[in-house]
């Protein structure tokens, strides 16, 4: 497996982008080889996979997280259409803390973004039926979900996305601010 890691601005953070091989037919890729990711530093051990479908575009889903001993480390990429990916790292003692990445991923280029425990993370739609699927390190626990609310003043995150047209579940729109978030990593 062909596998290009590129670190964002927070470096545990990290784009990937797997070799395509294309012909008449279309294109064949391998997006998740376990001993292609060890050697790449990437260590999760991917034990559920999620999936789901936006159909507006400007569609936001986040910032979530899960609390530990539940924590997830997410691969995430898009089958259909293109969004714009947000992780905030909220690990205490980081240098980073509180500061946000993104990056655009989109069906066609086939990136991938890997977002590691400790983070809130988010996306939003930049087209319309949009499907992504994820890959976590973790099973889901419903109590150690939680969320700060996408649109926090005090993260100031560019979404690309008009805010006063965002399509946004009743629990993300009501989800804590940052100012009150008490991080449990």
């Amino acid at each position: 497996m062909s596998l290009k890691v590129n670190p964002l601005e927070i470096p545990d953070v990290k784009i990937i982008t797997t070799a395509r091989y294309s012909d008449a037919r279309g294109y064949f890729t391998e997006t998740y080889n376990r001993r292609s990711f060890l050697d790449a530093g990437i260590t999760a051990d991917f034990v559920q996979d999620n999936q789901s479908l936006s159909v507006s575009e400007g569609t936001v889903r986040g910032l979530h997280f899960q609390a530990p001993p539940y924590a997830q480390a997410k691969l995430v990429r898009v089958i259909q259409g293109a969004i714009l990916d947000v992780a905030v790292d909220v690990r205490r003692g980081s240098s980073t803390y509180g500061k946000w990445v993104s990056a655009r991923l989109t069906a066609e280029g086939g990136e991938q973004i890997f977002v590691p425990r400790g983070f809130l993370h988010g996306f939003a739609t930049l087209a319309p039926d949009t499907v992504v699927a994820y890959k976590v390190d973790n099973l889901y626990d419903p109590a150690s979900d939680g969320s700060v609310v996408w649109n926090d003043p005090d993260l100031q995150i560019n979404w690309m996305t008009d805010p006063t047209a965002a399509v946004v579940s009743d629990k993300d729109s009501a989800a804590q601010r940052f100012a009150d978030f008490v991080s449990p990593f």
